[in-house]
């Protein structure tokens, strides 16, 4: 999401989507660890986190210094600004499923002993920071997205936060920063996050911060994306009541869509019309012919 030729594109994309009546925000991230070294868009530039530690804790690509990490903050904060500029409706910054932001939050890929490792409040110096950099490239009404999760790719157990505890320390100082509202991503919409509370991620985010959030997780299907044994066949579509019950006791305040939309372009409006009897169940193979 930079140089000129890019976000020209970008701008198309932009125009094209309000031609149409919606809004869009770019979803800014770095992978960090999680690229192979000689992968692109730079198949030079070396494979970088917190700690030179890939997701399953063993050493892959290099520990990045203060100067790197400087850098990042600025990319984030001067994409965010160019997404702006072209006219996108807000950003958003990924940092969630084990990239790159994520990797600093997580324990078993951040074992920094300076000020960007350590305790949980060190561990999120560097999310807020490119939070607070984000904010200050943008104007004051441009929305700031923050996108996280306690799952990683191929680590489904993992957790950032044990106990709301954990989670509100975690979230403290991105809201802080200038996060405007949480993407909260889990698996399943509809599992509790924590013991003695059938709030979701993003219920907790919301009942914690006080700001407006995004669930996302199986909306519209019944099987697993992923899992030990591999990609689902297929994800049949399921009904909608359960999260309808949810929005309406205002666990959370937008429900987030993806794979049950690749398959079906017209699954918001079926929704909408009481048709999802009608929608195209999603098969994982629709993944790899977007690839």
């Amino acid at each position: 999401f930079h140089g000129e030729a890019a976000l020209a594109g970008w701008r198309r994309v932009a125009e094209a989507v309000h031609a149409a009546g919606g809004r869009i925000v770019p979803q800014l991230w770095h992978i960090g660890t999680d690229r192979d070294q000689g992968q692109g868009p730079v198949p030079a530039a070396p494979s970088v986190g917190p700690s030179g530690l890939g997701l399953d804790g063993d050493t892959k690509g290099h520990t990045m210094t203060g100067a790197d990490i400087d850098d990042v903050i600025k990319a984030f904060a001067d994409s965010a600004a160019a997404a702006e500029r072209i006219g996108f409706d807000g950003v958003e910054l990924h940092g969630a499923h084990g990239y790159l932001i994520d990797q600093f939050l997580w324990s078993r890929t951040n074992r920094r002993t300076d000020g960007y490792g350590g305790d949980l409040a060190s561990r999120t110096r560097f999310a807020a920071e490119i939070v607070e950099a984000v904010r200050a490239a943008v104007s004051p009404s441009f929305p700031v997205i923050f996108r996280l999760s306690q799952w990683k790719a191929y680590a489904f157990d993992a957790k950032l936060a044990t106990d709301p505890a954990e989670l509100e320390a975690l979230l403290a100082p991105l809201s802080a920063a200038g996060v405007d509202a949480f993407h909260a991503s889990t698996r399943r919409y509809w599992l509790p996050e924590f013991e003695g509370d059938d709030l979701n991620l993003a219920g907790w985010v919301k009942k914690l911060t006080g700001k407006a959030t995004l669930s996302v997780g199986s909306v519209g299907l019944d099987k697993e994306f992923v899992g030990p044994q591999g990609f689902a066949k297929e994800s049949a579509s399921t009904g909608i009541d359960l999260l309808l019950d949810r929005m309406e006791r205002d666990e959370f305040d937008v429900i987030a869509v993806g794979r049950a939309l690749i398959a079906d372009p017209e699954w918001a409006n079926k929704a909408l019309t009481d048709r999802l009897d009608e929608v195209t169940p999603y098969d994982a193979g629709m993944l790899r012919r977007l690839a």
